[in-house]
């Protein structure tokens, strides 16, 4: 009866023991997955106007203009364009 008990007890060690293992996974694939965010947001940040750069900005667009005012067809392709002024 005492073996059965020490086997089972070491069963629900094992048991505790892998579930701290997943867990510990788990959480190091979401910490993975926030620093992969974090980059990312870090890396569209280099994009942003800011009040430093809102002048060249400007300027850059005012160069090159884009017109967005079109017409598509079923396919996707364009298929009236008004002309840039």
């Amino acid at each position: 009866r005492e073996e059965r008990l020490r086997k089972e007890e070491e069963e629900q060690k094992q048991r505790k023991r892998e579930a701290e293992k997943n867990k510990a996974r788990l959480m190091e694939a979401f910490l993975k997955e926030k620093e992969k965010e974090v980059l990312q947001l870090q890396e569209e940040a280099k994009t942003f106007i800011t009040p430093e750069n809102l002048d060249a900005r400007i300027e850059e667009c005012l160069d090159n203009p884009r017109n967005y005012n079109f017409a598509v067809d079923k396919e996707g392709r364009i298929v009236k364009r008004t002309v840039l002024s």
